[in-house]
């Protein structure tokens, strides 16, 4: 573990990360899927009341910004008519479900039962992405989302306890940040899809 004033220096990865990935969609670069970030917005601020109520400590300056940025996001991908991506029913049916994910966590009473849900429903959220990322990474921007993974592998690491409500929601935005970072870099998506169309 490390001392917790290292989320300090964990939050210019977020502002250069989310800054940069707000540039490239003001640009008309990339094309962020509204129905994740929108919902990343969200569920980044509800997790950042939550950890307040909590007193998880320093680390829910992060996870604000976890859902501060993805509200500018949103907001700049209207901006740009370039900075749109196409939902079809598969996004829709994820948003849906992760929705349901939030509802749930509102109104249950079981504090653990709820945060589970509460994660479950962000990374659901995440999927479209996900899925874009596989099928079209030139889309994206990788650097938003490797600083933003290691950005909450600092927040873990800085954890005075390791409990549910500190631990998991970072711990799940680092997965996903991981494997879309993974899926742009690599493009493994559009090389698997030449690779079969070569094949007899």
């Amino acid at each position: 573990m490390i001392d917790p004033r290292f989320v300090l220096l964990a939050l210019p990865l977020s502002v250069i990360g989310g800054g940069n990935y707000l540039r490239e969609t003001w640009r008309g670069n990339t094309q962020p899927h509204r129905v994740t970030w929108g919902l990343w917005g969200v569920e980044g601020i509800l997790a950042f009341v939550v950890e307040i109520q909590q007193h998880v400590g320093l680390v829910s300056l992060l996870t604000l910004l976890l859902g501060f940025v993805p509200c500018l996001v949103l907001v700049a991908s209207f901006r740009n008519p370039h900075a749109v991506w196409k939902i079809d029913w598969i996004d829709t049916v994820c948003g849906v479900v992760s929705l349901a994910g939030l509802v749930f966590w509102l109104f249950v009473n079981q504090p653990t039962v709820a945060l589970v849900a509460f994660a479950t429903a962000d990374t659901i959220a995440a999927l479209p992405t996900i899925r874009k990322s596989w099928r079209s990474p030139e889309s994206e921007t990788s650097s938003a989302f490797l600083l933003g993974s290691l950005q909450c592998l600092i927040a873990l690491l800085a954890l005075r306890q390791w409990t549910t409500a500190g631990a998991l929601f970072p711990f799940m935005v680092m997965v996903a940040d991981a494997s879309i970072t993974v899926l742009i870099v690599t493009k493994v998506g559009p090389r698997l899809h030449a690779r079969r169309r070569l094949l007899p």
